[in-house]
């Protein structure tokens, strides 16, 4: 079930604790006016240096068709909080919580016990498989270290696929390390078949790869680390003559250019290979969380995987698109309207895109993505450097201070930490810059301001997207230090972060899936623990489990929000405000 889908039920309260002494008593009144209407402050300052406040808020609305879901009674189950965010919480504060997630890409360099234990330690939220190297064998055996890693050490680190996509165009040299490519050298590049490697001999993966190319075309390499032009063609076969001298990585990938814009050809393969659906269904057996599918040019393919995902597992397995082609550029709305999130794939989309668009091309995607309250992860050559180099190049540290200031929910290492010599230092420096980069927009009161519009037509959707725009207003307000969501899919969690408020969100869930998907989502620490229909007594255990780990101390101010339907109301919509202070 999406997320979207648990908004059935509603419910909203704003808690601080302490005194209790009320002063304001609004009732029914308060929604005699649009909420994203209503403004709540303290002269600026935080609520808990105020005198004690209580105001209450109720309306109920008679909701046909709606369902409701009988929870586990009490929260007697493990306090299920990362130990990754505890240990972050007790050393910085709920403001001090890194709010931007980080993905790292395993490989052969950080795929051992040890390498991935470090990394979950260094903050990664989600770790993520190429299918397009290693074989399910290796990859089956990452899978279990991180699952058991979760188990036996405490973390939550969600796991990634990624499919290869029949649309990636690789070329094949020959060599299993990268070759020099001579300025004025003649190659050929085609698709015949043969083993071994020849001299000055390229194979390409698709026999129809040099369809419509003409002599006089630029060949561009990996998006120029080597430029050809073609200066023969004899059949499919293309004769080429290098123009920017450079190197051929194994499996680089290759676009072709005329008079300064790119072929566009439309190849009219499946965006899901034969082997792609048989690491679907590898994905599906060893329970990952997420599948990024290459080479998404529609909506369609993404639904198609969808429903087979819906069909075939037994958990709730979330879809994100890559966009990295032009085609995908062009459906972009639809693609996200469709996905369960995005990642921009700035590597192979500056293959088919001029150099200079990337910036604004990546910040277009990020608001889309924000306005349609899905999840962005911005990824490729990050921290290319650090490859190679302990210490990242500071236009890098700038680029990815920039993804920051964007509010991307995450950020993603390939190489850095696939095959890199400093994968843990290069994840040192993603979460230091993002922390320091989102101190100083709170500091600067640099809040990303967008026009978000109404993303359902029913009547509790509505109601959702108003109380969550409402309460991260009275959030950052009010200074309130956490905002506390309840939710069985994860939906109001979402919602809330689509404002990037100031305090961090921590979102309670009694499913495992929603726990792993809230990951992705900015802000968001995510906890698997048993929740009863009863949210009053979801509130109250909750702040003494977290009072009992001296996770929360009084005089703290919480925001409280729920879409955990009561059963006693389970045609109806229910929502209620409170504020009051903490003993």
């Amino acid at each position: 079930m999406s997320m979207a889908a648990a908004a059935t039920g509603l419910s909203l309260i704003c808690q601080s604790t302490v005194a209790g002494d009320p002063r304001v008593d609004l009732k029914n009144e308060v929604f005699g006016r649009p909420v994203s209407n209503l403004r709540f402050r303290c002269n600026g300052e935080p609520l808990k240096r105020k005198l004690g406040i209580k105001v209450r808020a109720a309306v109920q609305l008679g909701l046909e068709g709606s369902n409701s879901k009988a929870y586990p009674k009490g929260l007697d189950g493990a306090f299920g909080l990362a130990v990754v965010s505890e240990r972050e919480l007790r050393e910085k504060g709920f403001l001090g919580l890194r709010k931007t997630k980080l993905v790292c890409t395993i490989g052969p360099a950080c795929c051992s016990v040890e390498d991935l234990e470090k990394l979950a330690l260094g903050g990664m939220n989600v770790a993520r498989l190429n299918m397009c190297h290693g074989t399910r064998e290796w990859h089956r055996d990452v899978i279990r270290k991180i699952k058991k890693l979760n188990e036996e050490k405490g973390f939550s680190v969600s796991v990634m696929i990624d499919t290869e996509g029949s649309q990636i165009h690789v070329v094949d040299h020959g060599a299993p390390s990268s070759v020099k490519v001579e300025e004025g050298s003649i190659w050929l590049f085609t698709a015949e078949r043969f083993e071994g490697s020849r001299p000055f001999t390229v194979q390409a993966n698709y026999n129809g790869f040099s369809e419509g190319i003409e002599v006089g075309d630029e060949l561009v390499i990996d998006g120029g680390m080597a430029c050809f032009v073609v200066i023969e063609k004899t059949g499919s076969d293309l004769h080429c003559k290098c123009t920017d001298p450079g190197l051929f990585l194994p499996r680089a990938k290759f676009s072709f250019w005329r008079d300064g814009k790119l072929v566009e050809r439309n190849y009219k393969l499946p965006t899901l290979s034969t082997k792609d659906w048989a690491n679907v269904d590898f994905g599906i057996s060893e329970g990952v969380d997420f599948f990024a599918l290459s080479f998404v040019n529609d909506a369609d393919s993404i639904k198609h995987l969808q429903n087979y995902l819906s069909n075939k597992s037994t958990k709730s397995v979330r879809v994100l698109a890559k966009i990295e082609s032009l085609e995908s550029l062009h459906n972009l709305e639809e693609i996200v309207q469709a996905s369960d999130g995005i990642m921009v794939a700035r590597g192979d989309l500056g293959v088919e895109i001029p150099l200079e668009q990337i910036p604004a091309v990546q910040e277009g995607i990020v608001n889309v993505c924000r306005q349609l309250n899905k999840p962005v992860i911005v990824a490729s050559q990050l921290l290319e450097s650090m490859v190679e180099y302990p210490t990242p190049t500071r236009a890098e540290v700038a680029d990815v201070s920039e993804a920051v200031r964007q509010y991307a929910d995450a950020l993603m290492l390939s190489g850095e930490s696939a095959i890199g010599s400093y994968g843990q230092k290069a994840l040192s420096v993603l979460d230091m810059t993002s922390g320091r980069i989102e101190s100083w927009s709170r500091e600067e009161n640099r809040q990303s301001v967008l026009t978000h519009p109404q993303l359902g037509e029913s009547l509790p959707d509505r109601i959702a997207q108003q109380i969550c725009t409402c309460a991260v207003e009275m959030a950052n307000n009010l200074g309130v230090d956490a905002i506390f969501a309840y939710t069985s899919h994860g939906y109001m969690a979402s919602l809330l972060s689509r404002n990037r408020p100031n305090p961090p969100i921590f979102a309670f869930t009694n499913d495992e899936s929603t726990r792993m998907a809230l990951n992705l989502q900015w802000g968001v620490v995510s906890l698997l623990i048993d929740l009863s229909d009863d949210v009053e007594s979801n509130v109250s255990k909750t702040i003494e489990l977290m009072k009992s780990k001296a996770l929360i101390s009084p005089g703290d101010v919480v925001l409280i929000v729920s879409d955990v339907t009561p059963t006693r109301l389970s045609p109806i919509a229910f929502q209620s405000i409170q504020v009051k202070t903490i003993n």
